[in-house]
């Protein structure tokens, strides 16, 4: 779908919607496509948005720059959570997902100046209560669940780290524990951004900046290449009646014409891959 988004990303696709959610990060828009009548319904949240997920109860639960939001995009009412980042003005949501259980997991990271290691991943529990995993990271990405929810993986784009890691997920409790390296993307060109898992168990990375989305084994092994006309993908996800659709956000060029990539910061579709992802949970509260 031809775009001209800042940062395009936060792709999930809702199985109830039949619809596909994703963001503009640095324009604070949120696009609902439905890829059967070709709409793209598009909401102005008024702010930065990293990342959203699709509520139980009714409209979105959505991780902005100033923190965790219920969100009502037909009416545009939005009420404010919680911010477990006053104390850093300078940070901002980033890349979530919801775990199987209906848990929101939304990670953050500097917006802008001097990268420096203060992002940091929170899970957002259905009572409200926020709890933050994980050691510090430049720029939290790559969050995906296996699809028994057993493994829970996430990454580090910043160029000097570029890792994706894996950890075991208690389900009952919502608890990651044995996180451990399970890509080294200085395998390939890109590096890691958004991700999504399929119903094989294999984890699909969107390469920013290499021009790809890489598929990956459960092993950690490169199993296939796909090459993208844009040079910076940043989130894919199966989508469509049969889940078997790989969306695609990508990051634009701020305006300034690139004839290498015209359709940069597009929506893209990838029909005929031969695999199917998962569904995802809606966050439960």
């Amino acid at each position: 779908m031809p775009s001209r988004s800042l940062v395009g990303e936060g792709a999930v696709w809702d199985v109830g919607d039949a619809a596909l959610w994703w963001v503009d990060i640095k324009a604070g828009l949120i696009h609902r496509h439905d890829p059967t009548s070709g709409d793209n319904a598009v909401f102005d949240f008024g702010e930065p948005v990293g990342c959203l997920a699709r509520r139980d109860s009714g409209g979105l639960i959505v991780a902005a720059k100033s923190g965790f939001y219920d969100y009502d995009p037909e009416t545009g009412v939005k009420h404010a959570l919680t911010d477990p980042e006053k104390d850093l003005p300078g940070n901002r949501f980033n890349d979530g997902t919801t775990d199987p259980r209906g848990r929101f997991w939304a990670g953050t990271m500097k917006d802008g100046g001097p990268p420096a290691r203060q992002g940091q991943f929170y899970r957002y529990d259905p009572d409200g209560r926020v709890t933050a995993h994980f050691d510090k990271m430049y720029t939290t990405n790559g969050s995906a669940f296996s699809p028994d929810g057993r493994t829970m993986y996430f990454s580090d784009s910043y160029p000097e780290v570029r890792t994706i890691w894996a950890c075991d997920y208690d389900l009952d409790t919502g608890a990651p524990s044995g996180q451990r390296v399970f890509f080294d993307t200085r395998e390939v060109a890109g590096r890691p951004d958004g991700g999504t898992v399929d119903a094989d168990g294999c984890y699909w990375m969107a390469g920013v900046g290499g021009w790809q989305v890489v598929r990956i084994t459960p092993e950690g092994k490169v199993d296939r290449i796909v090459e993208m006309p844009i040079e910076r993908p940043t989130k894919p996800m199966f989508g469509g009646a049969d889940l078997d659709i790989l969306f695609v956000t990508s990051i634009g060029t701020g305006g300034e014409e690139d004839p290498r990539q015209p359709e940069a910061g597009g929506l893209f579709a990838i029909n005929g891959l031969g695999v199917s992802g998962v569904p995802q949970a809606r966050f439960a509260g």
